[in-house]
């Protein structure tokens, strides 16, 4: 056989992987690597019992920070239940990180598995033929992205912000119903930063975990005093609904280019292709957005509301 036609069985999982994860007493059999990122790598797994599939995520610490933030990962999932935000079934911490004795700890988070995918793939997909939604199903999959953000901009005690929402990190269930997922970023949402290096380690941070086409401009250079607020996630929501619209994240044929993102960003040019069933209700949106000062932007009630009110008038209902 073929190494093509072994890889199709394997990918199939026709051919039984003998790798096990066990958490908490339970076992998984391994099917297929779904992917990986910084310290972390996500499986798709079978329960051998009930034969339900899974994602498992697993990271590996080096140190105690490394293990704080898989742990704050943990709780994070425990304070947001919302049915646009991804659930974690189970969890298990394994091991003390410590850089010393060279020493990892491993944190393993049972999420839901999606085979649809993500919202990219879907819009990557859509991008190959022009293939627009209509404008109700585009406000349809906003509003529900919108109040699985509002979860965690009205968290008890303190607001969080999610901190790099993205359409990769928004999958879609059978009813293509976007759930909001990887919640390894997520933070206290209001920050005041007072001082050269507390803005210098909040923008390494940002470096290193919001990707750059969905990126606010106040977390490319964090001014050294400031306060940063929940609007960051609205500027990226911003790039969102661009992206449902016309496939992409504004920055994202920047960053393609290789050209400068921040400088994108910060003069914040965006242009609407033509030919799109949009109208400017839905634009005006976007911009509201996508406005460079945070404290022009709208916070995410107001963001829903407007968006109820697009639709009202789509349906002839105003």
């Amino acid at each position: 056989m073929n190494s093509l036609g072994l890889s199709l069985i394997l990918k199939m999982g026709c051919i039984c992987s003998k790798e096990t994860i066990t958490i908490n007493g339970r076992k998984y059999i391994v099917r297929e690597h779904l992917g990986e990122g910084g310290f972390s790598t996500v499986s798709l797994v079978e329960d051998t019992i009930t034969h339900r599939k899974y994602a498992v995520k697993k990271i590996t610490c080096h140190g105690p920070e490394d293990q704080r933030l898989a742990l704050r990962e943990i709780e994070c999932h425990t304070m947001i239940k919302h049915p646009n935000v991804i659930e974690c079934v189970d969890s298990m911490h394994k091991g003390t990180a410590d850089p010393v004795v060279n020493a990892t700890s491993q944190v393993l988070l049972v999420l839901p598995y999606y085979h649809k995918g993500t919202l990219a793939s879907e819009l990557e997909r859509r991008a190959k033929t022009c293939d627009y939604m209509n404008p109700r199903e585009v406000l349809g999959l906003f509003l529900q992205i919108c109040e699985g953000l509002r979860a965690f901009h009205e968290a008890k005690p303190e607001p969080l912000a999610h901190r790099d929402l993205k359409t990769a990190n928004i999958v879609l269930d059978e009813g293509m119903t976007p759930v909001l997922m990887d919640l390894g970023s997520v933070a206290e949402a209001r920050v005041k930063v007072c001082g050269a290096q507390t803005a210098q380690t909040l923008q390494d941070v940002a470096a290193e975990r919001c990707s750059m086409p969905y990126r606010a401009p106040e977390l490319f250079n964090v001014d050294s005093y400031c306060m940063i607020d929940e609007r960051t996630d609205i500027w990226s929501l911003g790039c969102i609904l661009y992206a449902l619209c016309y496939f992409k994240s504004p920055f994202e044929s920047v960053y393609e280019r290789g050209d400068s993102v921040a400088l994108a960003v910060i003069s914040a040019n965006i242009t609407f292709p033509e030919n799109a069933p949009y109208n400017e209700d839905i634009q005006n949106l976007i911009l509201s957005m996508l406005k460079v000062n945070p404290m022009e932007r709208p916070f995410i009630y107001s963001v829903i509301e407007n968006t109820h009110d697009i639709i009202a008038r789509l349906e002839g209902r105003v």
